[in-house]
């Protein structure tokens, strides 16, 4: 393996690292927390999960939660309840960004779409819209080639 080297630095050197780590936490910290008055829910419920996207009304995500996120697993992934409580940790941090009106978008068939729009109504916030945009077939699959005899 080797020697192992010891590396002193000098105080000129320690101080030019600290100052570098400070001005990335200031940078950090400088950032305003993503702040706006309205905002946009995504709600994608499928018959194995529930995602949940908060985004700004030019489409700029600024949180998401998902079931499994919120530490369901399995088929308890697909309930009402895990979109319910999916929800309520969003709206904990909707209440920090400062958000007090959104619009609802609902797409998917899943069990936690309802759960998660009743869920949204009881935290306090006003929906200015809900929209549901699940994607419809217009004219479905090609149907299969005549049989020949």
């Amino acid at each position: 393996m080797g020697k192992k080297r010891i590396i002193k630095q000098t105080t000129e050197e320690l101080l030019k690292e600290s100052d570098k780590v400070e001005a990335k936490a200031r940078r950090e910290v400088s950032q305003p927390l993503k702040t706006a008055k309205e905002a946009r829910i995504y709600i994608s419920s499928t018959y194995n999960n529930t995602i949940i996207t908060l985004t700004d009304l030019k489409g700029n995500v600024l949180a998401w939660e998902t079931t499994g996120s919120s530490g369901f697993k399995g088929t308890r992934k697909s309930t009402p309840f895990a979109a319910t409580v999916t929800v309520k940790k969003l709206t904990d941090k909707l209440v920090g960004m400062g958000i007090k009106e959104v619009e609802v978008y609902i797409k998917g068939p899943g069990p936690g779409r309802d759960a998660a729009l009743r869920s949204i109504r009881a935290s306090g916030l006003k929906m200015n819209m809900i929209a549901d945009i699940t994607p419809i077939p217009h004219n479905g699959t090609r149907p299969k080639k005549k049989r020949r005899v």
